[in-house]
């Protein structure tokens, strides 16, 4: 250390002092203020029990122990009774805002490169009861073009208002909605057109043009497209006897006299709701039957966990709508008279992609309180800051790693440290609107550092979930309470998970009295119908018990903590065994090693005919151009990332971290491909959450494979 640092030691002595002065100064009152004792009680007390004794389970949360919880509200059984009763309690309030497109801008990159920007201005709300007229007059102009009850309906399109509006028109007549991800490639989106048989789709124009068209002569029953847009659209050069129409046309149409009549057949809870086709990562996508009931049952366990959830809250919502997780929570919003603020991954803060220097991110303009995302974009969150607090200088950074890990001690005793709030951490909250209250987190497994950083940087609770398609996305949820990491929490008062033995030890040979782990079944009123179409293999994981209760086998791997809280272990498919008859988890190497700094993302593969771990990455472009520079390495991002000076930089690092949160020596990867190429959706290496498919990538490094195993 040199004198200038060893002064500005000196220097952080009188604000050490300051802040443990503050701490015995104010702990008392807001000790009391903040019901702080009874928080540390609900984060102690055991959250879940076996209702057998036995330690696999079956496990409920002890808050509804007896019986499994089914609906919140007495009588509304059904989504579109639900929206009726949001309507009649809130109608004048604001429901669904869309920002204000007001110009697009080319910007040329130092590269080369043109990105589009965009300039947007203030959101745009329709209340509940402009919504409610607008889902009507939808769905009557939907009958009027033909479209039948019991009938399915396609909707492939971005989140955005007019998503959530068709939805509900859906429900209200009994069309089973077929949902896909805007990211779906051609292929998977005419499979799935064709094995639902629809006969309306609704969608944008971008994607009408850009993925649809060139497929459309392959869709068998196809008659009706709808687009969302509000811009004119080309119809030259679809097929003859398809008919395409905007939603304001159709909408006018279920407003004319003739129209406003038509009986509406309403759902019964046994009815399907949704077929939706998940992201494919293990494949082709799988239409998965889910029913009224499914969703109010899995959105109540859900809504449980969430204090508070009312009229004062407003969500931005920009995950795909056609994944569960963002669909069961904007349909939960509603229900309790929240607003939702539509945004995009390219739009969400004021850095992001699309958005012009010096304008505001959607965060900025809504101020959400609440908002959900998947491991991968709070990941980049993390780096994101983090690199920033590396360039700042010296003063400054020390000044917030003083703060961070002041405040890291007293949110694992359960405390918070609201000074640290107020003066260091506000501009950081910025980021995401300065309001948000709570996060929620699903899709993968979250890295306990990134969980600390949200925790401590946007100074709110973040519930890590756990949940499929296959379950409406509910299966546990971490208590608001709750300062753990690394768990999901207890089972929600919807459902029980037991586990069901794997015998297949080895795994945790190194534990000392592992506590018992199988794999994850879950089971109770949420628990979905099963597969479109399928029959036989592909619907084995479900079953009905002797008691009438579904169940459906998760394939991941967990086990139970004596507080009755879930931990996710492993995934089965995730599974190798080496040759040398060592278990390893892929998932488990790539949470931990996405902390490295110089990796974006990161993908381990093994083979059983070997005794060592390889990876693929995607490196952090700023962070490995920096060091190649320091290396004394020009040239192109890709031979930057082909450059084997580069790779032994990479792993150098990988081995640093994975040792220094102990993971054996046979889980640690020995060699490394850089990918010049992010893992996107756009590219099929990953899904729409950003799970990894691992076919694909697999397929894609295969020449890598065999490098790096020396295949002769």
């Amino acid at each position: 250390m040199n004198l200038k640092e060893n002064a500005y030691s000196l220097a952080f002595l009188p604000v050490q002092l300051l802040m443990w002065l503050y701490s015995a100064i104010t702990f008392v009152p807001w000790y009391i203020l903040t019901n702080t004792q009874q928080n540390l009680a609900l984060a102690k007390r055991v959250k879940a029990k076996s209702t057998t004794g036995n330690a696999e389970g079956p496990y409920r949360s002890v808050d509804h122990f007896h019986s499994l919880a089914t609906m919140d509200f007495p009588g509304k059984d059904t989504l579109d009774k639900l929206f009726e009763h949001a309507v009649q309690r809130f109608g004048e309030t604001d429901c669904l805002g869309t920002r204000e497109m007001l110009s697009k801008e080319n910007e040329t990159q130092p590269s080369g490169k043109v990105f589009k920007k965009l300039i947007l201005g203030q959101y745009n709300w329709l209340s509940y009861q402009d919504v409610d007229i607008a889902v009507s007059q939808f769905a009557r102009g939907l009958v009027a073009l033909g479209q039948q009850p019991k009938n399915t309906i396609a909707i492939f399109c971005e989140t955005r208002a007019e998503w959530m509006i068709t939805a509900q028109a859906c429900f209200k007549h009994n069309f089973p909605l077929v949902t896909f991800y805007a990211t779906l490639g051609e292929d998977a989106i005419a499979y799935g057109l064709n094995e639902s048989g629809v006969t309306h789709l609704i969608t944008s124009v971008e994607l009408l043009e850009t993925k649809l068209k060139s497929v459309l002569p392959e869709i068998r029953n196809l008659k009706h497209i709808i687009f969302v847009d509000t811009m004119s659209l080309n119809k030259a050069g679809y097929p003859d006897g398809l008919q395409l129409h905007s939603m304001h046309s159709v909408q006018e149409l279920g407003a004319k006299p003739e129209n406003m009549g038509v009986e509406i057949q309403r759902p019964e809870p046994s009815d399907l709701a949704v077929i939706m086709y998940t992201s494919g990562s293990t494949g082709r996508p799988k239409g998965v039957m889910i029913i009224h009931s499914n969703l109010i049952a899995g959105m109540t366990g859900q809504c449980e966990r969430i204090p508070g959830l009312g009229p004062k809250d407003t969500y931005i919502g920009y995950l795909p709508l056609a994944h569960v997780l963002e669909m069961t929570a904007e349909i939960s919003c509603l229900t309790y008279g929240c607003r939702i603020g539509y945004s995009s991954p390219q739009t969400l803060s004021d850095q992001s992609t699309k958005i012009k220097k010096g304008s505001k991110g959607d965060c900025s303009i809504l101020r959400p309180t609440l908002m959900a995302a998947v491991p991968e974009i709070m990941d980049r969150i993390y780096k994101n800051v983090m690199s920033k607090v590396q360039e700042m200088g010296y003063l400054q950074k020390t000044l917030f790693k003083l703060a961070y890990n002041y405040k890291l001690e007293q949110i694992k005793k359960g405390y918070d440290a609201p000074l640290c709030n107020v003066l260091l951490f506000k501009k950081v909250r910025a980021l995401l609107g300065g309001n948000v209250r709570m996060m929620l987190c699903g899709g993968a497994p979250l890295s306990t550092a990134t969980h600390r950083f949200m925790n401590i940087c946007f100074c709110c609770p973040l519930g890590q979930g756990y949940g499929l398609t296959e379950t409406c996305g509910a299966g546990s949820i971490t208590a608001v309470a709750d300062r753990t990491t690394g768990r999901v929490g207890a089972p929600l008062i919807c459902c029980e998970i037991k586990l069901r033995g794997l015998g297949r030890g080895g795994l945790h040979q190194t534990r000392q009295a592992p506590p018992p782990e199988g794999e994850i079944l879950i089971g109770g009123p949420n628990v979905t119908m099963g597969y479109y179409r399928s029959k036989g293999s592909k619907n084995e994981d479900f079953f009905t018990d002797e008691a009438g209760q579904r169940w459906f086998c998760t394939g991941d791997v967990g086990e139970f903590h004596p507080d009755g809280c879930l931990q996710i272990v492993d995934r089965k498919k995730d599974l190798v065994k080496l040759q040398a008859g060592e278990y390893v988890s892929l998932g488990k190497v790539e949470s931990a090693l996405k902390n490295c700094t110089l990796i974006d993302n990161i993908c381990a593969y093994a083979n059983s005919d070997q005794n060592y771990v390889i990876s693929f990455v995607v490196a952090n472009q700023k962070k490995l151009t920096t060091l190649a520079n320091q290396k004394g390495i020009d040239g192109t991002w890709e031979e930057i990332c082909n450059n084997p000076i580069m790779e032994k930089e990479v792993l150098k690092e990988i081995t640093e971290v994975a040792k220094s949160i102990k993971l054996q020596r046979f889980e640690i990867p020995i060699k490394v491909r850089l990918s010049p190429e992010a893992w996107t959706p756009e590219t099929g290496l990953v899904t729409d959450a950003f799970k990894l498919k691992r076919k694909e990538l697999k397929n894609h490094y295969l020449h890598d494979i065999e490098r790096m195993y020396g295949a002769k």
